[in-house]
């Protein structure tokens, strides 16, 4: 979708002057600083001002026509005062759709670049495409592009009842919708189907596409679906769902936080059962 007040680029508009806002990685966690009077993202005209070390800056697009750049700043930095580490998961509980999108964009323009220095078919160096967001092999000029991961998301209703389930991973108590990767030769609805009767044991029907959420955690697409429960007894996999359960829409249990897709699919549901 098209995000409020941004528009994409990759080739950064010529001869503007005007401070720009910059989302600078280290380690995976966005670089922030607080004033005094506030936490924000870095604005300058450029980055250099700031006196943090980058290797190289990306330019992402335009919000509220200020210029954005994604940079990433070496793991060994030592960050000056006042800036510091923000994590992106909780900055997403923090900031709108729209900031937080961004961010996440500029996560992934930098992780991709990092991890396409060299060319996957000749080993060679790569260099930035001149136009495209994509790497360019200075040898066998084979060019790569971004790789998305397609990953389905979503909700088995039983009526009143939703099934939520617990990775070993999750906060204690948190339960979710169910989720996984799309594999070769696959439908997003076969995929879904698939990693429910995989994880949890049971069969669906009447799978539905929902809406869809980037997911910066490292370059996934989420595919949101809502399915009708079939037949089956909850059986957990016990290594990628060590717990699962049926809830009534009045009685949930601790759930993923707003701006989260798994959130929007259980929030649609529940609202259109009481309704």
């Amino acid at each position: 979708m098209l995000y409020d007040n941004f528009t994409p680029g990759t080739v950064a508009p010529k001869g503007s002057e005007q401070a720009a806002i910059w989302f600078a990685f280290q380690s995976d966690r966005l670089v922030m600083f607080d004033d005094g009077q506030g936490v924000s993202v870095p604005q300058a005209d450029r980055f250099e001002a700031l006196n943090i070390p980058f290797s190289e800056s990306y330019y992402i697009g335009l919000f509220h026509q200020t210029p954005v750049y994604a940079v990433a700043v070496p793991t060994e930095s030592v960050l000056p005062p006042p800036y510091f580490q923000k994590d992106l998961r909780a900055l997403m509980m923090e900031v709108d759709e729209t900031l937080f999108s961004i961010a996440g964009r500029a996560k992934q323009v930098v992780q991709w670049s990092a991890d396409h220095a060299f060319c996957s078919r000749c080993g060679a160096a790569t260099k930035n495409h001149s136009t495209d967001r994509a790497k360019e092999c200075i040898k066998c000029e084979f060019t790569q592009y971004p790789r998305l991961s397609p990953c389905v998301i979503g909700l088995v209703t039983r009526g009143p009842e939703i099934l939520l389930a617990r990775s070993p991973h999750f906060p204690p108590n948190m339960f979710s919708t169910l989720a996984g990767f799309v594999e070769p030769g696959e439908t997003l609805e076969e995929a879904f189907s698939r990693e429910v009767g995989e994880e949890v044991g049971v069969s669906v029907a009447e799978v539905k596409y929902c809406s869809s959420q980037p997911w910066p955690f490292p370059h996934s697409l989420m595919i949101g679906f809502e399915a009708e429960y079939a037949e089956g007894d909850i059986k957990v996999d016990g290594v990628e769902i060590e717990e699962a359960d049926w809830f009534h829409v009045d009685q949930l249990p601790l759930i993923p936080p707003l701006g989260s897709i798994s959130r929007q699919l259980i929030d649609q549901y529940v609202e259109q059962w009481r309704r």
